[in-house]
């Protein structure tokens, strides 16, 4: 027979926001979440999507190396929280849609709140099956739903779903768009009358539903939304937005619509990292490659009170850092700001060689406070073992044209020819370790940065 958890002071888990990495901007430098991919099946089509479940390379949602049983997934859940004491959150979000596979993901939910009952869980839904789902969502104690909503306006929304497939029927073009929609906001009104944190999940598509996401944030907000989450649209290969040629939106538009959302009052989630549906660890450090199955010992005993006091530190963190920023002024100088781009692999550090980085943590200061802007993706520079000093002019382009309004860019380390790029993009390379805030504080008051550009940028 396996070990079960051993005693834990506090029976119930923490279930609020502040350890929850996607509700808390604070709590995702320290807290990890784990997707745990059950749900392969998918009820409708999106014109962005084209899932793969072998894809380890790929970043994306709907992405995983391997589909697993509920029984699996249970397995590999109480192995991951018995060595990641800073696990808090456990959710399912595909790599199709959980409800698609209701039964799977209820039975994988009820494993996991049996045998690790510290762990917050959490569902993403495209939500057209939601409110059948409500009652048993309330008795398995999932706090937390995400609901991806693209248009509250069927001729937008048109534009991005071809087809939903519901109780045997396929319905097609603004039919079905209008039954999607209806179904999400009746999800997202029902599930926060009972009690539920709703995230709306939403993709900004250039020329779509890019002005139209304003009256989507309001309306959610207005049935009880917690945050809304808006993302830049990835166009996944194969996909029909790909064999259109559909660009998706450049930094600046995604900032500036994230401003106009701010300016109406909408609680955002600025650092998404639009995960994979198998990642486990940090948000932005994916670990799920270390956490395979095959080699999961079965005799690892999670020590709830172990994890509890180990979290508790974590909390205490967060506390200090809610302090400092309390008393720090909330508005920047702006003629005095300078944008910063950090490489980090999580923990609140520089500590990812530029190389190997897939996105980047923007932050604005001015040279007293910093303000966290937001997440941007790029293509690694470096695959595997290549070498990081070779010729690469595409990627290298792409990545300077991304941070093309940075001034510094941060890193554990850089090769030389991305270093002398940056540098005649106008951006300044440093290679610095440590926590993210000193490290931007140190870099702007750095001598040779004022003798290179002009702090401000129009």
């Amino acid at each position: 027979m396996k070990p079960e958890p051993t005693s834990c002071s506090s029976n119930a888990a923490v279930d609020d926001i502040s350890r929850h990495p996607c509700y808390n901007e604070e709590a995702h430098r320290f807290f990890a979440r784990m997707h745990i991919p059950v749900a392969p099946a998918c009820n409708i089509q999106c014109n962005y999507c084209n899932r793969k479940f072998d894809c380890v390379n790929e970043s994306r949602p709907g992405v995983v190396s391997e589909v697993l049983s509920p029984e699996q997934a249970e397995r590999k859940v109480k192995g991951v929280a018995a060595q990641l004491m800073q696990l808090s959150v456990v959710g399912i979000a595909g790599p199709g849609d959980p409800l698609a596979n209701a039964d799977k993901t209820f039975d994988t939910f009820a494993r996991v709140k049996k045998h690790v009952p510290d762990v917050m869980t959490c569902l993403s839904t495209n939500g057209l099956t939601l409110y059948r789902h409500i009652d048993r969502i309330v008795e398995l104690g999932i706090g937390h739903v995400t609901i991806t909503i693209n248009a509250i306006d069927p001729d937008v929304g048109k534009e991005i779903y071809p087809w939903v497939f519901d109780e045997g029927v396929r319905y097609e073009g603004r039919e079905a768009a209008a039954l999607l929609i209806s179904r999400q906001l009746q999800g997202v009104e029902e599930l926060a009358k009972r009690g539920i944190l709703v995230k709306v999940n939403s993709i900004m598509i250039p020329g779509v539903n890019d002005e139209h996401l304003l009256e989507v944030s309001k309306k959610v907000k207005e049935l009880g939304a917690t945050i809304h989450n808006v993302t830049p649209l990835i166009i996944a290969p194969g996909s029909q937005y790909e064999k259109d040629g559909r660009k998706a939106p450049r930094p600046k538009e995604l900032i500036q619509l994230q401003e106009k959302l701010s300016e109406g009052g909408t609680k955002l989630m600025r650092h998404c990292r639009q995960c994979r549906a198998d990642a486990v660890g940090l948000l932005g450090q994916d670990r799920n490659q270390d956490f395979q199955l095959d080699k999961m010992d079965d005799d690892l005993v999670i020590d709830l009170d172990a994890r509890e006091q180990f979290q508790q530190e974590l909390d205490a963190k967060i506390r200090q850092r809610m302090i400092a920023k309390s008393n720090q002024r909330s508005i920047l100088d702006e003629n005095k700001r300078t944008r910063v781009a950090v490489a980090s692999r999580g923990g609140d550090k520089v500590n990812q060689h530029f190389g190997h980085a897939t996105e980047f943590m923007i932050y604005d200061t001015d040279g007293t406070e910093v303000k966290f802007i937001g997440m941007r993706k790029i293509q690694a520079y470096c695959h595997g073992t290549a070498d990081c000093n070779g010729e690469k002019g595409e990627t290298l382009q792409e990545i300077t044209s991304i941070l093309s309004d940075c001034r510094i860019l941060l890193s554990s380390g850089i090769g030389d020819a991305p270093r002398m790029a940056l540098n005649k993009a106008g951006i300044l390379p440093l290679v610095r370790k440590g926590g993210i805030q000193e490290a931007i504080l140190e870099s702007v008051k750095y001598g040779s940065y004022f003798e290179h550009i002009n702090i401000s940028k129009g």
